[in-house]
């Protein structure tokens, strides 16, 4: 029999993994907190919901948790403490930091509740579609558990190892794509102050070692005037980089160039720029705004 599923964090990501758990004929159990088109859509095709955490996770077999930070993880345990039992499976699949990964399985493991932490690689177009890809990290057994879970919405699931082998993975490729969002931005900022033209520059990029889907989600997007690109907003890069150089601090390799890209998406924030998309630094107002990217 299939495993009863609790889905906490319905937003853009979440709603379309939670679809997916439903077509693949899991009893999904939800709950709301803010936006309540995506839960009615879900109740609508069979799903069930509860008025809060603590009373859904009386009723689940495996919880799945999409959200947005470490801090809101840990309020969220919070409320699901009362209703949580040994036996169940926590899945994590947000970006948390490494400490806060640690903590959380600590208090798990006080319960006897069996913890995945199953960061993500994509976004909401892939949560859609089902193609996003898990960064696993648990013990072998949980992970045998939770896999045919994860198939339902990702078309890549890698096993790292122990809890936090998925968080560190996923740390190093989000520095990979903020350190090059970070570099085309400042190239194409480059590039206009030049009077070189985006169009015909990225149809040469393209063709050569330069290329990446982070250049072409931003830059693609931008010679059609769509700022809109990189569907990931500047206070959630600001909010990795520093789970990122946490990371770098525990093993001494923090660097000049992740201080600059943690400074970069840190001003961005500060100066208010936290809702817009990464793509759209390279907004022509808000770079005037800005003084340059």
């Amino acid at each position: 029999m299939k495993a009863s599923i609790g889905f906490l964090g319905l937003g853009a990501m979440g709603f379309g993994m939670a679809k997916h758990l439903r077509r693949a004929g899991y009893t999904l159990h939800v709950s709301a907190h803010r936006n309540r088109e995506p839960v009615d859509h879900l109740v609508s095709g069979g799903a069930v919901e509860y008025p809060d955490a603590a009373s859904l996770a009386e009723v689940c077999d495996v919880i799945v948790l999409c959200l947005p930070n470490s801090e809101v993880v840990w309020s969220v345990l919070n409320e699901m403490e009362d209703g949580m039992h040994g036996g169940q499976i926590l899945i994590d699949t947000g970006t948390s930091s490494l400490s806060a990964t640690r903590k959380v399985q600590r208090r798990l493991t006080a319960l006897g509740i069996d913890f995945a932490e199953a960061p993500l690689a994509g976004g909401a177009g892939q949560a859609e579609a089902g193609k996003l890809g898990a960064l696993v990290g648990s013990d072998p057994d949980t992970f045998n558990a939770i896999e045919p879970i994860l198939e339902t919405f990702c078309a890549s699931i890698q096993h790292f190892g122990g809890v936090g082998a998925g968080g560190r993975a996923k740390m190093v490729n989000n520095y990979m794509v903020f350190g090059i969002a970070a570099l085309v931005h400042e190239a194409f900022h480059l590039a206009d102050e030049a009077g070189v033209d985006w169009a015909k520059l990225y149809d040469a990029v393209i063709r050569g070692s330069a290329d990446s889907g982070v250049f072409r989600r931003i830059i693609g997007n931008a010679i059609k005037s769509d700022y809109r690109g990189y569907i990931f907003n500047v206070a959630g890069a600001h909010k990795d980089m520093r789970y990122i150089t946490e990371m770098m601090d525990e093993f001494g390799l923090r660097t000049p160039l992740s201080e600059e890209i943690l400074k970069k998406f840190r001003d961005a924030e500060e100066q208010g720029y936290g809702d817009l998309y990464i793509s759209e630094i390279l907004r022509p107002d808000v770079r005037k705004e800005r003084g340059g990217v």
